[in-house]
C-alpha cells in the first residue's frame, strides 16, 4: 500500500510541476514528492528482499541498489535533451507518466500478495521509540551508516568534479561514470556477493573508493581515477541494500533499516555538495579528494566498528 501509494502521489505531483508553477508552490511540490520518494525507498527493497529467493537476494537487490546511476545515466542521455527539446514541463510528464504506468503495473502484479493485517496506529512516542531501537542496534543501523557516506560523496563528487576534467573529455567522462558504477555494481559486486558478505563487499568498496580519492589528489582529473572512482562506488551502492536481509532476519526490521539507509541518504545528498563546494571556493581542489576521501574513510571506519559490536 505504502509503495502503491508513494508512486501515485509521485505521479500526481509531477503532473502539477509541469505547470511551472510559481516558485513556493514548487517548492511545497518538491517536498510532497519527496516524500513520496521516501515511501518508495523504505517500500520497495523491503518488498524486493521478501518476494526474493534467498539465493537471488543479492542480485536483485543489488540491481535495485543502481538507481542513483541510473538515474543519472537516464538523465544524461534522455532528460537533458527531452528538456533541450521539448521544454522542462515535458520532463516531468515523462516522469509522471513512468511513475503512474509502474504504479498500475505493480497494482496488478501485488495483489496477490497475502493481506499485511492491521497495521498499527501513528504514535509520536512510539516513533520515537522506534528510532531509538533502530540506531542502537549494530544490525539495523548499519547499512544506514554507510549510506550516510556513500551519499554524501557520490552525487558532491558527479555535482563538483566535471570543471577539473579535461573539456573534450568532460562529457564522455560525466557520461561514463554512472554507467561504470552500474557496471561494476551488476557483475563484479554480484560475484563478490557469492563469496563475501554484503557488509564486506561494502567496506571493500570503501576502501577502493579512498584509494581512487588518493589517485585523484595526485592526479586532478585523470579521466582513469574518475572512472575507477566510479567502479568502487558501484560496490557500495549494491551490497549496502543487500546487506539490510542478511543482516535482519524479518521484514519488520528490514523496514527499519531501509527506513534508516531513506534518512541517512537524505542527510548525505543535502549535506554532501554545498559542504563540498564551500570547501572548493575557499581551499581549491584538494579539498575534494581530502573531503571525500574522509567520508570514505569514515563509512569503512564506522562498518568496522559496528561489525565488532556484531560480534
Amino acid at each position: 500500500r505504502a509503495l502503491l501509494s508513494a508512486l501515485w502521489a509521485g505521479a500526481a505531483v509531477s503532473c502539477v510541476q509541469a505547470f511551472l508553477p510559481p516558485l513556493p508552490w514548487m517548492l511545497f511540490a518538491r517536498v510532497i514528492e519527496g516524500a513520496s520518494h521516501l515511501a518508495i525507498v523504505v517500500a520497495a527493497p523491503t518488498l524486493i528482499a521478501q518476494l526474493s529467493a534467498e539465493k537471488d537476494r543479492g542480485l536483485t537487490l543489488t540491481l535495485w541498489g543502481t538507481f542513483f546511476g541510473v538515474a543519472f545515466a537516464v538523465l544524461a542521455f534522455a532528460g537533458r535533451p527531452l528538456a533541450l527539446n521539448l521544454g522542462l514541463p515535458a520532463l516531468f510528464l515523462a516522469h509522471g507518466a513512468y511513475m503512474a504506468l509502474f504504479a498500475m503495473i505493480l497494482g496488478a502484479r501485488l495483489r496477490a500478495l497475502p493481506d499485511e493485517g492491521p497495521q498499527p496506529a501513528f504514535s509520536l512516542p512510539q516513533i520515537l521509540r522506534d528510532h531509538g531501537t533502530i540506531y542502537r542496534s549494530p544490525y539495523i543501523s548499519a547499512p544506514a551508516a554507510g549510506w550516510l557516506f556513500y551519499t554524501f560523496s557520490f552525487v558532491s563528487i558527479l555535482t563538483v568534479l566535471p570543471p577539473y576534467i579535461d573539456p573534450v573529455l568532460r562529457a564522455t567522462i560525466m557520461t561514463a561514470m554512472p554507467l561504470m558504477s552500474i557496471a561494476v555494481s551488476m557483475t563484479f559486486g554480484v560475484l563478490l556477493l557469492r563469496a563475501l558478505s554484503a557488509v564486506q563487499v561494502v567496506m571493500a568498496g570503501f576502501g577502493l573508493s579512498a584509494l581512487c580519492m588518493v589517485w585523484l589528489w595526485w592526479s586532478p582529473g585523470a579521466p582513469l581515477a574518475c572512472l575507477a572512482l566510479a567502479g568502487a562506488m558501484g560496490l557500495i551502492q549494491g551490497a549496502n541494500f543487500a546487506a539490510v536481509p542478511q543482516l535482519n532476519a524479518t521484514p519488520a526490521t528490514q523496514a527499519q533499516a531501509n527506513g534508516a539507509m531513506a534518512q541517512m541518504g537524505n542527510i548525505g545528498n543535502t549535506l554532501g555538495t554545498p559542504v563540498m563546494a564551500f570547501g572548493l571556493i575557499h581551499a581549491g581542489y584538494n579539498t575534494l579528494p581530502v573531503l571525500a576521501g574522509m567520508a570514505f574513510v569514515l563509512g569503512l571506519t564506522l562498518h568496522l566498528v559496528l561489525a565488532r559490536l556484531r560480534d
